[in-house]
């Protein structure tokens, strides 16, 4: 009986030492696997079309005055918009004073507009327009024919058609009700492109690369991503934003086909530890870099409330004629401090840090001067960047 017990125990301890055996083969197995998918969850990628621009691939901006017509009393009164109708009548060989026109339907606004690169001309985008003068509102109102020019003075663009304002003004008898903004709205598709821009992509031996945002690291990693896959040092960095890149000699002719090879490769990008805030509104963005180092923070509140009441005072009966009946200000004023207790902050991920700062239980405001304070005592490891 004690025999057969003691088989069963020692296969049982058989069995156990073959699990722990499989247990530890396994264990250190699921842990590289756990490690592998942390590190290929976290790692981030962005394609270098999304990082940077090729050396003159830009926009350009177009400008003009015109005036938009077929308002409903709502346009201006000013002299400079009756001049400017008299103006756009005489070139229709119409001759009036400006002094003689009383018209409410006109407004005088500003076009502007936002010239791609590469675009030919007929292509079409759209025209921005905002009044200049004492409009209420542009709504049903249309762009006459507006020449747009660009910094040298020339014509790249005309621009006219229905304008879009996205919202209205309406009531009367002073109640007036207005949603978004009236006098400021968008002629979709209203500029037709008269003139192209000379561009030449690179001098055919030499193409330059600009980071939209110049790091050290980022433009390493994006010099060697383009070395590997050209296998070969055409790549140079220049400064933290600029990279110069040797055009090999089988796409010399094939440019196109060069930049969009390159456009397409996907590099990891090193974000810098910053913290953004707005005072304005109150907004706090942090960064996943950010850390902070442990520190105890204790944040009071100091209320100071003041409050008038008014009493009246009459006089007694039988008082003297000159007594009169007066308000009497009464005027009180109390200070409370609440408790502030230290809470401990620290955090090497975001989460933890979001925690954290959480748990302080304070508005947006009394949180931006918590990080200000941290950033002054040397805790808070990130670029504190108020706008």
């Amino acid at each position: 009986m004690n025999t057969a017990y003691g088989g069963q125990n020692s296969e049982y301890r058989i069995r156990n030492r073959g699990l722990r055996h499989v247990l530890s083969c396994c264990l250190p197995l699921c842990l590289l696997l756990s490690v592998f998918c942390f590190f290929v969850s976290s790692a981030s990628a962005e394609r270098i079309k999304d990082l940077a621009s090729f050396e003159g691939v830009r926009t350009n901006q177009l400008i003009g005055y015109g005036l938009i017509v077929g308002l409903d009393g709502s346009g201006d009164k000013g002299l400079a918009t009756m001049q400017s109708i008299a103006n756009m009548l005489q070139r229709m060989n119409i001759t009036v004073l400006p002094n003689d026109i009383k018209a409410k339907n006109t407004a005088a606004v500003m076009v502007t507009a936002t010239l791609p690169p590469f675009f030919k001309a007929g292509n079409r985008i759209d025209a921005l327009v905002s009044a200049i003068g004492d409009a209420k509102t542009l709504q049903g109102g249309t762009l006459l024919l507006t020449p747009l020019k660009g910094p040298d003075g020339a014509v790249y663009a005309l621009a006219q058609g229905p304008v879009s304002i996205g919202g209205f003004v309406g009531g009367g008898g002073g109640t007036t009700t207005q949603k978004n903004h009236p006098t400021a709205g968008k002629v979709p598709e209203g500029v037709t492109i008269e003139k192209e821009l000379p561009f030449v992509l690179g001098n055919g031996s030499e193409i330059r690369l600009y980071l939209h945002r110049p790091d050290f690291a980022t433009n390493t990693e994006v010099s060697r991503k383009i070395n590997d896959v050209l296998k070969s040092e055409y790549a140079f960095s220049v400064d933290p934003s600029a990279i110069k890149l040797k055009v090999p000699a089988e796409y010399r002719n094939k440019i196109v086909e060069l930049v969009t090879l390159i456009e397409g490769l996907e590099v990891s990008v090193d974000v810098p530890a910053k913290i953004v805030i707005n005072e304005r509104t109150g907004t706090v963005v942090i960064g996943d870099k950010v850390k902070i180092a442990p520190v105890a923070i204790a944040h009071g509140n100091l209320t100071i409330d003041i409050r008038t009441e008014y009493r009246v005072s009459q006089p007694q009966p039988f008082a003297p004629p000159k007594a009169e009946t007066v308000v009497v200000p009464q005027k009180e004023v109390s200070v409370k401090e609440e408790k502030a207790a230290l809470i401990e902050v620290s955090g090497i991920t975001l989460g933890e840090i979001v925690k954290a700062l959480n748990a302080l239980g304070v508005t947006p405001r009394d949180l931006i001067s918590i990080l200000q304070a941290l950033k002054a005592a040397g805790a808070l490891r990130a670029q504190l960047e108020i706008i």
